[in-house]
């Protein structure tokens, strides 16, 4: 802000009667310059390590946020959209505290202290100047709620786009083996245009708002210029002075004429930290270290007169009245044709849902009163598709019970029939199993799924298919594990196979929702009109 004055001094010095002074103030001018790069520099410094501090605590309540969302969430949410949440609207706030704020505070000295510094200079020009000032801010208002609506619009889309990309891209062997890449690139085509004619418009806004404000700016400069010469020859106004106030107006319409795209990119911040902001209020499930340290559990569940509707689905009754009771270390089969509600079921044992009305019961006590780690730390979960993590075969076992010694976890790969094909690698528990496992066949997968569960050492267990899509040996295989992590639990086994179940204390039939019928095997077998058997007759043919 002093420059200004200065380089007005200078001007005024080339007269005869200052010409002493001409020295001094190029000295002073070189000072201010010096001082002006040390500031600049260490302003930046400080920004970056602001902002970069503060972006990282801000990723790391998001994902912290984001993790413990109830499933309620995740059923109405697609993956691509939250990775972008966290990683482009992120981002986009990165650049904003890096440079735009500071740009931004920087313009608003500019403009309040040179008013103030033009106002001491002449207050007659300074109120000629600022004659169209609240008119552009006016119109800055009413074009800054156009642009935060269209960034807004903008940042929903990419993400939008981003979520084809990550859908195509997991998927990649179903699009390919249905030759459907050109269909995946029209409808990737299609998001990013409307994401581009989404952009466009808000340019068009921006655009037509900064040519207003360089229209007004360079006329007030002349304006400016031109009742400054009638002061000058008035007498009222030296020459350098004029000088002075014309770099000073220039300063504060270049600041004006740059607040407009700053304001723009701040409202475009605001938009993406307005999405942030509907994740982090989202209600998450209870706190992980609110648990019941006294709370044992045996395996005893029962289930009364249970009804469930997906939270999407309200109008559509998935679980209808089902009763069930399941003593500590039995082994309770779910069967029936898919869409019955088995799998559900066993969602909601895990409360990854909320009943909407009945009781479930451990150990008689009400599943709503207990904490939902307190449930989920001791019941295991085997899933039909095995997705491993990323990492090591050491390191996916080694998730069921992250303080388990190496040799903890070598016991629970041989109980799962997986230690030899593990030894049979060249980096052996150190093997990397790749992107979602695919590395390892589907009955290796499985078998490190049981490894993992009998690391955890569940109470309670739940075999969701586990064998349904393996071949002779590998299920053999898999069956010999599951009989180990089975012994002294109570389990339930969802299966299609009813080959697999003919051991199970109890055979509960599902039919659109409710349990029909209920017994052993053999018991099923005898009643002649049968759900179940007439299940075991589709299989296998008369019985």
């Amino acid at each position: 802000m002093a420059f200004p004055k200065f380089l007005g001094d200078l001007v005024d010095s080339a007269s005869k009667e200052l010409v002493e002074n001409i020295d001094r103030v190029a000295l002073i001018l070189i000072a201010i310059l010096i001082l002006q790069a040390v500031f600049g520099y260490f302003r930046i410094i400080l920004f970056v390590r602001v902002t970069e501090k503060m972006l990282a605590s801000l990723r790391q309540a998001t994902y912290d946020h984001l993790i413990r969302l109830p499933m309620t969430f995740f059923s109405s949410k697609r993956v691509g959209e939250l990775t972008s949440r966290i990683s482009a609207d992120i981002s986009l706030l990165q650049e904003t505290f890096t440079t735009t704020l500071a740009e931004f505070i920087r313009q608003m000295i500019i403009i309040i202290g040179g008013i103030t510094l033009l106002t001491i200079t002449s207050w007659k020009l300074t109120l000629f100047m600022l004659a169209i000032l609240p008119a552009i801010v006016i119109i800055a208002v009413v074009f800054g709620r156009f642009i935060r609506r269209y960034a807004k619009d903008v940042q929903s889309q990419v993400a939008e786009s981003n979520t084809i990309v990550e859908e195509t891209l997991q998927s990649i062997q179903t699009v390919k083996a249905f030759t459907n890449e050109v269909l995946e690139i029209r409808r990737y085509k299609k998001k990013t245009d409307e994401v581009a004619k989404t952009a466009i418009k808000g340019g068009v806004y921006r655009g037509a708002f900064a040519s207003f404000i360089i229209t007004g700016l360079f006329g007030a400069i002349v304006a400016v210029i031109w009742r400054g010469s009638i002061l000058v020859q008035n007498g009222d106004l030296a020459v350098g002075q004029l000088f002075s106030f014309v770099i000073y107006s220039g300063f504060i319409g270049g600041s004006i004429g740059g607040l407009a795209d700053i304001y723009a990119r701040l409202q475009k911040a605001i938009g993406a930290t307005e999405e942030l902001m509907e994740i982090l209020d989202e209600p998450i499930e209870e706190q992980q270290n609110q648990t019941d340290s006294d709370f044992d559990m045996s395996g005893k569940i029962e289930l009364k007169n249970i009804h469930f509707s997906y939270p999407g689905r309200k109008d559509m009754e998935v679980i209808k009245g089902v009763d069930l009771l399941v003593q500590p270390g039995e082994q309770v089969a779910l069967v029936g044709m898919s869409g019955a509600g088995k799998t559900t079921l066993s969602a909601l044992l895990y409360r990854f849902y909320d009943i909407t009305s009945g009781q479930i019961l451990f150990d008689d006590r009400d599943a709503s009163s207990l904490n939902r780690f307190d449930i989920r730390s001791r019941m295991a979960l085997v899933p039909q598709e095995v997705l491993l993590f990323g990492g090591s075969i050491m390191e996916n076992i080694r998730y069921g019970n992250p303080q388990a010694t190496d040799e903890e976890v070598f016991a629970a790969a041989k109980k799962a029939n997986a230690h030899d094909f593990i030894q049979s690698f060249p980096d052996g528990y150190e093997t990397e199993v790749g992107e979602r496992g695919i590395q390892l066949s589907g009955g290796q997968r499985q078998r490190i799924a049981i490894a993992r569960a009998l690391l955890k050492d569940p109470v309670i267990l739940v075999l969701d298919e586990a064998t349904s899509s393996l071949d002779s040996e590998s299920e053999h295989l898999v069956q010999e594990a599951l009989d180990q992590l089975m012994k002294g639990r109570t389990t339930f086994v969802i299966a299609h196979r009813l080959s697999t179940i003919r051991k199970a204390d109890k055979i509960a039939v599902m039919q659109d929702g409710q349990v029909v019928e209920i017994g052993s095997h053999e018991e099923l077998l005898k009643r002649p009109d049968g759900e179940y058997r007439k299940l075991v007759q589709l299989q296998v043919g008369e019985v």
